[in-house]
């Protein structure tokens, strides 16, 4: 039987999942974390490995004998080196779609978070404001419906078609810029240039995967083409956004907040520019995390192995 080695299995299965599938189809070795001193020793005698954000160097590749396949517990692979692999004709096989739905409602729960403040609410009334009030209502902030609002979109992949459908459900206007307009039309959509996207939408949501082209496409000039009262959504990828642009624009009100479930660095620094704004709210790279997302990933990547070990493997990206 094959040594499977899962390299950093934390993120995936914290402790409510269970292993048993990938556990059948070989020897199996688990390691919650893996840090770049320990690789080679934890790696070195495998044939299948499993990582999600662990560096696969093209240095590593060459260095393990016995290894025919890696295995990614995501869909983003960029922490692999695919020509060294494809080179040592290694398949790199990866992970898609099990989180479009938990990512979408994540969009609308930081969307949420932002125009209703429920958490703040609370507190207020768990400190008495609301018993030592003379009314029987009080806002902390003016309170405004989603429906009639305009959802900007960037990238209409299956993401941003799921965030779509939720958006039209909410009676919200659409608005979204894809790379094949023509090919992908839809119905309840309508697609715009960047600029356009920006100055007219009431929220922003990024869903483009992150590539040399769109790196911190989400600088000073589209903020500053936002409303005033608009929010930006980030549960992409951190690297769409120069960080130090929208911390100023926060800063100057050149928009009403932004709600960002990614960053440029994760873990982010202690004093990282975008922490402890008021007006900025942040979870920590949760959005694909949902218990029924983890269980369809978990489930696709011993899918993946037993397709390559009847040698027909799948999701291929190198």
């Amino acid at each position: 039987m094959p040594k499977i080695v899962v390299l950093d299995g934390y993120a995936l299965n914290p402790g409510d999942l269970d292993w048993k599938a990938l556990e059948a189809l070989g020897d199996l070795t688990i390691y919650d974390r893996t840090e770049k001193e320990n690789l080679f020793q934890r790696a070195k005698d495998a044939d299948i490995i499993l990582s999600n954000k662990v560096p696969i160097t093209k240095e590593i590749i060459e260095t393990l004998p016995n290894l025919k396949y890696i295995g990614v517990m995501a869909t983003g692979y960029n922490n692999i080196d695919t020509a060294a692999a494809r080179a040592q004709n290694i398949p790199v096989c990866n992970a898609s779609g099990y989180s479009t739905s938990s990512v979408a409602q994540h969009v609308f729960a930081l969307m949420l978070a932002l125009l209703n403040r429920v958490v703040a609410h609370n507190d207020s009334v768990q400190k008495r404001v609301w018993s030592n009030s003379l009314d029987f209502c009080y806002t902390l902030n003016p309170i405004h419906e989603l429906a009639g609002k305009t959802m900007g979109i960037y990238g209409l992949g299956k993401i941003g078609n799921k965030v779509a459908d939720i958006a039209l459900s909410f009676e919200m206007e659409v608005l979204a810029t894809h790379r094949h307009p023509v090919r992908d039309a839809r119905l309840g959509v309508d697609f715009v240039e960047l600029e356009q996207l920006f100055e007219a939408s009431d929220f922003v949501s990024l869903h483009a995967p992150l590539s040399a082209d769109n790196q911190q496409i989400v600088n000073r000039d589209l903020l500053h083409r936002m409303r005033p009262t608009a929010y930006l959504i980030n549960t992409g990828r951190g690297g769409l956004i120069n960080e130090l642009d929208l911390k100023k624009a926060l800063e100057n009100k050149r928009l009403a907040g932004a709600a960002l479930d990614v960053l440029s660095s994760e873990p982010p620094p202690e004093h990282h520019p975008l922490l402890g704004l008021d007006r900025c709210l942040v979870t920590p790279h949760i959005a694909w995390a949902s218990v029924e997302a983890r269980t369809r990933l978990l489930q696709t990547c011993v899918e993946n192995i037993k397709a390559f070990l009847n040698g027909k493997p799948q999701n291929v990206v190198n």
